[in-house]
């Protein structure tokens, strides 16, 4: 074999070499963890992932480009679902960035600013820049809600499409009906509140008003 074939071949080698090399730099490594304990679970960037806390059931992670924001609301003790509120509150946001479909998935892509202005993102010291490419996700056998945003959007999908979805809080009746009681409670109250309001003669609540402060003047004098 004569020189100039050795130097072709041998820089053909050193080409593919390089792009293996590349390819191991700049591929993903995932892990999967727990959305819900033995419950449901999704696929997460690995040993970089940081599990950042709970607020009410509602849990969050974070990683260099990203952020993976989980609530259950089965998982919710709280009669009221103060977090199941916030977490509507913070779909909403995202619905108000540009709607892409991505593999089957619907994604808003909204700027990192806007998005870590949310006060639930004060417990975890992030600094994110650029667009965010967001998929919310709500499975409603499970009661999960998933809200990935991440900057390279092939993760996102690829977290997305992770997911597995298991089961593990029953319904129960009981937490509805009190929940329902709560609802009906406060619709009761709001309801007399009107009727008094549309009822009361406000002349006569005035005219006695006045009158008790009158004697109380004259008493004092």
């Amino acid at each position: 074999m004569d020189r100039k074939k050795i130097i072709i071949i041998g820089i053909i080698l050193l080409i593919i070499a390089a792009g293996i090399i590349f390819v191991m730099l700049t591929s993903v490594s995932y892990e999967r963890i727990e959305i819900t304990p033995n419950g449901t679970t999704i696929e997460v960037p690995a040993n970089q992932t940081k599990f950042n806390g709970e607020i009410e059931s509602g849990k969050i992670w974070n990683w260099d480009k990203g952020i993976l924001i989980t609530y259950n609301s089965h998982e919710d003790n709280n009669i009221l679902k103060v977090t199941e509120l916030g977490f509507n509150a913070l779909n909403e946001l995202i619905k108000n960035g540009e709607k892409q479909n991505i593999d089957g998935f619907t994604c808003y892509v909204i700027n990192a600013d806007d998005l870590l202005e949310i006060h639930i993102f004060d417990i975890i010291k992030v600094n994110y820049n650029g667009k965010f490419y967001c998929i919310p996700l709500t499975n409603e056998t499970t009661h999960d809600n998933i809200l990935i945003c991440c900057n390279d959007k092939d993760m996102a999908v690829h977290m997305a499409k992770s997911v597995e979805y298991k089961n593990v809080y029953p319904e129960n009746d009981d937490l509805n009906n009190t929940h329902s009681d709560v609802e009906n409670i406060t619709r009761d109250l709001q309801s007399k509140a009107n009727d008094y309001l549309n009822n009361a003669d406000l002349g006569n609540i005035k005219s006695t008003i006045e009158d008790n402060a009158a004697d109380l003047l004259s008493k004092s004098s």
